[in-house]
């Protein structure tokens, strides 16, 4: 009992980052309408840069500081090579150009920090475990499912009382009524997915206090991450979040019977949703519907 209860929690922190990847994901496809592969590239800009400025600010302001930079640096990535392709209504362009572009960043990484492994140092006073009994669950896997709550709601209250909410969630309703308005959209745009990548890099840095870091960190996240979209529904943030938990936790129970299928579960999941619910659990009746 305790080992399937070692893995389920496991596979819940591990669908916590899911989740979190996945909020990103989802609010820059329904916006932005762009399939963006380097989502896991943000996730390690976030992570490396909260490495690199942890020794100055500390692991609070690191915490803090990593995912706002991964977002200002999305907010450029996005004015100089997304924004181009909007106009080509393929979706294949962008999925081609933010593939490319997750390789660059993962060389990139690579190039500067190394190829090897590195630590990200959590302060001891939520490192520890809570309970003798339950060893695996410490203080610090604790402060990363409230912390993921708390940005989760965070965002919904942001996108359903601030004017900037209430623009994104009209924006994916009808883009060119939106714009007839007066709104700017290819500033709206932008915030959005800033604020993507600004989840992707508070997911990277979370994680990195668990897995640590690597330069390909963000490979292994980031289709479970699409898959929790459409396990979820596209379109709603609250079924990105339950979908990510869901496959995680499936995950982690498998692997206590069958290790080997703990990753085939998560697609297995995706295809028997997409059978019986081909919307998602709650496609359509999600936060931007």
């Amino acid at each position: 009992m305790q080992l399937l209860l070692f893995n389920a929690f496991n596979g819940l922190i591990q669908g916590v980052f899911y989740a979190l990847m996945a909020l990103g994901l989802a609010l820059i496809l329904s916006l932005n309408s762009v399939i963006n592969m380097a989502h896991g590239g943000f996730l390690v800009i976030g992570a490396y840069l909260a490495y690199t400025l942890s020794p100055y600010l500390g692991f609070w302001g690191a915490l803090i500081v990593g995912p706002l930079l991964a977002g200002v640096i999305g907010l450029v990535v996005e004015r100089g090579l997304i924004r181009p392709i909007y106009k080509r209504s393929d979706p294949l362009y962008s999925l081609l150009l933010t593939f490319g572009l997750a390789l660059i960043i993962e060389d990139l990484t690579r190039t500067i920090w190394g190829a090897q492994g590195l630590p990200l140092e959590v302060p001891d006073i939520i490192n520890s475990p809570v309970s003798e009994t339950y060893f695996f669950i410490t203080g610090y896997r604790l402060f990363v499912i409230g912390i993921t709550a708390a940005a989760s709601i965070g965002l919904y209250l942001l996108l359903r009382y601030t004017l900037l909410g209430i623009r994104i969630r009209a924006g994916t309703r009808d883009l060119e009524t939106t714009a007839a308005l007066g709104v700017n959209i290819y500033k709206l745009r932008a915030l959005n997915f800033g604020f993507g990548c600004l989840f992707a890099g508070l997911a990277g840095v979370l994680a990195a206090g668990v897995l640590g870091l690597t330069p390909p960190m963000g490979n292994s996240l980031i289709m479970p991450s699409f898959v929790a979209i459409i396990i979820g529904g596209v379109g709603s943030l609250f079924g990105a979040v339950l979908g990510g938990l869901l496959i995680g936790l499936a995950a982690g129970i498998v692997t206590t019977y069958y290790p080997a299928a703990s990753e085939a579960v998560i697609y297995l999941m995706m295809l028997i949703v997409l059978a019986v619910r081909p919307r998602g659990l709650l496609g359509e009746e999600g936060l931007f519907e």
